[in-house]
């Protein structure tokens, strides 16, 4: 294998304020990818986007060449195009699409209306009264911070002890945040916005039409 050092940048850089050309070259952080130079100027420098236009990246010759992909960077794309998508909702569309991604799920579902959730913004159980077990209590945060570990004590503390807790925040979770959902009284799981997107589209032929027109794809069949 070929081995290389490399500098970690302890800054961190906001998904949303980079260019749609840089986020589509980022790729997946579970794989090797090669960065463009224009992206890694935006990157290191915090040069403004001027354009969402990919300029031709030149293929170097010799064993630093990558090989691409074109379906693993078209299955990427497509990621990355529905997060962008589903980040551009405003919160009680956000609420109303996970909802009906527990509904393709199995759930039925019992949306708060705004202002008025108590540390619980969606209830989900087979009968769609909470009376039947499992009752999932849904806590939907749609901004660009991390959930702390304070916001995840605070939700835990609300709960019954038959509860099953789903906390789904589009800014992620810090690693206090984890660390204090792992150690919850009851079982709690955390979708991320990369966690929203796989279950939205794993469960997409089943999802209503309502849900649907939040965030429309359309399938496409590629060789396997």
């Amino acid at each position: 294998g070929i081995a290389r050092k490399v500098k970690w940048n302890a800054e961190e850089i906001k998904r949303d304020s980079l260019s749609d050309a840089t986020r589509n070259t980022l790729g997946s952080t579970l794989t090797v990818f090669q960065v463009p130079d224009f992206a890694v100027n935006e990157l290191v420098q915090g040069k403004k986007p001027v354009s969402d236009v990919v300029p031709e990246v030149p293929v170097s010759d010799g064993e630093d060449e990558v090989v691409s992909n074109p379906l693993r960077d078209m299955e990427m794309i497509a990621f990355e195009g529905i997060k962008d998508r589903i980040n551009r909702l405003d919160w009680d569309e956000m609420q109303n699409l996970v909802a009906g991604v527990l509904r393709s799920m199995g759930y039925k579902t019992q949306v708060s209306p705004a202002g008025a959730d108590r540390g619980k913004d969606i209830i989900a159980s087979p009968d769609g009264f909470g009376f039947e077990n499992p009752r999932i209590i849904v806590e939907v945060k749609h901004r660009r911070e991390q959930m702390n570990s304070q916001q995840i004590r605070s939700f835990i503390g609300g709960r019954h002890k038959d509860d099953r807790g789903l906390y789904v925040s589009t800014g992620g979770f810090s690693k206090d945040a984890r660390y204090e959902a792992d150690r919850s009284t009851i079982p709690l799981t955390l979708w991320t916005l990369d966690d929203l997107v796989r279950a939205l589209v794993e469960n997409y032929e089943q999802v209503d039409i309502e849900t649907k027109l939040l965030v429309p794809l359309k399938k496409t069949y590629l060789p396997a």
